[in-house]
């Protein structure tokens, strides 16, 4: 697909943080929502038989990105809409690992779940979602994002049955990850994520060999990545910590920005002073609740963070991915980050 000529950003620019509320025609949000995110697959969660799936996908795929465009937001993704959740689709497509046998590992909230069974070397046979970004970079004018689980995050999701321990595992996802995020970039995008939430669950092992797997997967990268780190989905995980466990570790990594959620958690945003070198991706959207914030509101859990970075080192954007959401409330969320935005701009162009 050949590539649009692309917008550049303003300052204080609004992108989800991966995922947009999909169809309920397309996957049974039911379902998804009365349960763990998959970290096998879950194809038994879609509406859409197997031969139309992918057209299907691509549809809603572009409403996707046509409500973001409406929005008003600045840095688009494709909404993970072809995902059934942001992580299984990357892991279950690399070899070494056995999906069709899984194994168990205990999820973020301490509950066994059924996952990818490391059997050999982990390996990525051929780009995954290089695909995925060429068809966004193709239906939009505007920059554009796009997430890759984290080498950490996906070795704490598998049961390793292959490696002498869990951190070659993680410096084997790493390798995949490094491929593809290499291949993201030359096919078109502004922007790679990756998540990482399961650093902020486990920081101790996050500590001992996570940061440095994912410095493996940015190892020789040239263009502008980012690290998503959160508390979990506000649909499933309900209690927020009141600060981060891993976070200023950070600091010395080479990604550019990080991602982080204050809104449901009403963070303390002095933690903003440990990533003074970094572009900081602010949550400041509330998806424990469907009901749409003002545009005010927004702009006012923004302006908190001004008292420790600038505006040209920040972000606006939801606490996680909109996933869980209805629709109608995802479309109003993101309106009111743009909103906020609008308000922003104008009141820090009339004070200069």
């Amino acid at each position: 697909m050949t590539a649009l000529p692309e917008t550049p950003l303003p300052f204080l620019p609004t992108s989800l943080v991966g995922s947009y509320a999909q169809p309920d025609w397309l996957i049974d949000r039911a379902k998804l929502a009365g349960r763990f995110p998959p970290r096998v697959r879950a194809k038994e969660l879609w509406r859409v038989e197997p031969a139309l799936l992918a057209e299907a996908q691509d549809d809603a795929t572009q409403l996707a990105i046509r409500a973001q465009e409406r929005a008003g937001l600045d840095l688009l993704t494709d909404g993970e809409i072809r995902r059934e959740s942001y992580s299984n689709h990357f892991a279950t497509a690399l070899d070494g690992v056995d999906v069709d046998n899984p194994g168990t590992a205990l999820d973020r909230s301490g509950h066994p779940n059924p996952v990818p069974r490391i059997t050999g070397p982990i390996h990525r046979p051929h780009p995954v979602q290089v695909r995925d970004l060429e068809f966004l970079r193709a239906n939009t004018d505007r920059p554009v994002k796009i997430t890759v689980p984290g080498p950490f995050t996906m070795s704490q999701q598998a049961q390793n049955d292959h490696y002498p321990d869990l951190e070659s595992a993680a410096m084997g996802y790493a390798a995949a990850v490094n491929a593809e995020v290499k291949d993201l970039f030359a096919a078109g995008a502004d922007v790679v994520q990756i998540d990482e939430p399961y650093m902020q669950a486990r920081p101790d092992a996050a500590r001992a060999y996570g940061l440095a797997a994912l410095n493996a997967a940015l190892d020789g990268v040239t263009g502008t990545t980012a690290v998503h780190i959160c508390f979990g989905y506000a649909a499933i995980i309900h209690e927020r910590p009141e600060g981060y466990s891993f976070l200023p570790e950070l600091a010395g990594s080479p990604v550019q920005q990080v991602s982080i959620e204050t809104a449901q958690s009403g963070l303390d945003l002095g933690v903003l002073t440990d990533l003074a070198d970094k572009t900081v991706i602010l949550g400041v959207i509330d998806l424990s609740n469907p009901e749409v914030e003002t545009a005010e509101i927004v702009a006012d859990r923004v302006r908190r963070a001004f008292r420790y970075l600038p505006p040209e080192q920040l972000v606006i954007a939801p606490d996680c991915g909109m996933k869980y959401l209805p629709r109608d409330s995802a479309a109003g969320k993101m309106r009111a980050m743009s909103g906020a935005a609008a308000l922003l701009r104008a009141e820090i162009q009339e004070g200069r």
